[in-house]
């Protein structure tokens, strides 16, 4: 049985289906960021005009190169990101560690206050069906690019969890143990195996909002 997730216990694989960026104009695909965060945080981005980043993260997270992604594939790739993330090396990432992730390694999944609306407030809960599609709204940030809102990584990943990391403080101590890293991962990885087959590959996964919108802007831009 699938464990509560703590903080992320409301997470959701994104919805293919749904009609998320309505009928408004698709943005320049050059304007769009090509950045995939990872179940376990980490960010892979790739060139504007290139392929979709999630390839990059299973390519190098498939460690045996046979299309699909195991539970043991898929908690060696958290387990390298923890100790990536776990500076002073002493087995927790804590708060000024995933401050630092925040600030540094991902700095996209910040909420980007400059592109509230006035009396607008930043929205940061899970599931919010009616502020979940702030890609391509049409409000523009520097340089006339679109604007994110602070909806955090669930723009750019497969769950609806504004932050990853954080997420696995499931005993709300501000100290993120490998084992917990480790077992939201193997969280992630079972919601991810809808067949149950005991693999994923990467035809399995869902899309992305900014995927999709990504696709969306590629199409526009090759007609």
């Amino acid at each position: 049985m699938i464990r509560r997730l703590g903080l992320a216990a409301a997470l959701v694989l994104a919805l293919d289906g749904c009609a998320l960026f309505g009928a408004e104009p698709v943005p320049d695909i050059r304007h769009l960021p090509n950045l995939f965060i990872s179940p376990s945080g980490k960010p892979f981005r790739g060139e504007a005009e290139g392929p979709y980043a999630v390839a990059v993260w299973f390519a190098a997270a498939d460690t045996n190169h046979d299309g699909k992604l195991t539970l043991t594939e898929f908690q060696t790739d958290a387990k390298a990101f923890f100790r990536e993330l776990d500076t002073d090396h002493d087995g927790v990432i804590d708060g000024f560690e995933v401050q630092h992730y925040e600030q540094q390694i991902a700095p996209e999944i910040l909420p980007h206050v400059e592109g509230l609306s006035a009396g607008e407030g930043l929205d940061l809960s899970l599931g919010n069906r009616g502020r979940e599609a702030r890609i391509g709204e049409g409000r523009k940030g520097r340089g006339g690019r679109p604007a994110f809102s602070g909806e955090g990584a669930s723009q750019f990943g497969l769950f609806n969890d504004p932050e990853p990391v954080a997420s696995a403080d499931t005993a709300f101590d501000s100290r993120i143990t490998l084992k917990a890293f480790l077992q939201v991962a193997s969280d992630r990885f079972h919601i991810l195996d809808v067949k149950q087959t005991g693999s994923v590959t990467l035809s399995d996964l869902p899309t992305t909002p900014l995927q999709r919108l990504r696709t969306r802007a590629m199409k526009a831009h090759t007609k």
